[in-house]
């Protein structure tokens, strides 16, 4: 499998437009488990080791195939940043029908706060209204806690 990152800049006319930072072969043939979500976005990514708090989606089409993964927020050592306007940018501009939250906690406890749980149910309140689906949110610490093997989502 093909792991593509982008990142988004404004084009001449004050557009946001998709940019392709890189390329990564990933040998799995895809992301159908949070562990396998988790074991990519350690072995690409190096999630667990990050001092700061990292936001990326995973931008799937209605296969579940990975268009794309995008880094939404760099935070600081116990928050970053999620805002609905910023997740769905990207995933519009990629022709996602479905996304994959996925941070860390460099603390190591993968445990999600009180923020954590109300920025997901909004994310996917949203993405309801627009047609595009949440399947979930992986926190990564030492392991991993998935909002939809927890029955959450």
């Amino acid at each position: 499998m093909r792991i593509t990152t982008y990142k988004t800049k404004l084009n001449e006319d004050k557009h946001n437009i998709l940019v392709k930072e890189k390329s990564t072969n990933y040998q799995i043939s895809g992301l159908t488990s949070p562990e396998s979500i988790f074991n990519m976005m350690n072995n690409v990514f190096d999630m667990q080791n990050l001092a700061e708090e990292y936001l990326y989606m995973i931008a799937c089409d209605s296969k579940q195939k990975v268009l794309g993964v995008f880094e939404i927020s760099h935070g600081t050592v116990n928050a970053s940043l999620i805002s609905p306007r910023e997740v769905f940018i990207r995933a519009l501009l990629c022709g996602a029908v479905n996304i994959i939250l996925t941070h860390n906690h460099p603390s190591g406890n993968s445990y999600p706060s009180v923020e954590d749980n109300r920025a997901t149910k909004r994310i996917k309140e949203c993405g309801e209204l627009m047609g595009i689906s949440l399947l979930d949110h992986i926190i990564i610490g030492d392991d991993f806690y998935s909002f939809k093997q927890e029955g959450i989502m």
